[in-house]
């Protein structure tokens, strides 16, 4: 049984009261949680069923071992 890591954007919905987490590395792959915890939970088990239909349909997976980052950038409007 293999390991891999995939980046997962996490991000809190403040219209939805709910955390959305995004994995770039999978077409966006995307799900929710009311908590971190529960939305880290959901995105194992989606990235988990995302694995399973590529290997049930011969397709490649792109495993990305490149680092993400969040930056900050400053935009002055006039």
């Amino acid at each position: 049984m293999a390991t891999h890591s995939f980046q997962v954007v996490l991000e809190w919905d403040p219209e939805s009261q709910v955390w959305v987490t995004y994995v770039p590395p999978l077409d966006f792959l995307s799900t929710f949680g009311h908590s971190r915890e529960e939305a880290l939970a959901n995105t194992r088990e989606a990235i988990l069923g995302y694995l399973e239909a590529a290997a049930k349909e011969g397709l490649s997976v792109p495993y990305d071992d490149t680092k993400a980052g969040l930056v900050s950038v400053e935009v002055q409007v006039a």
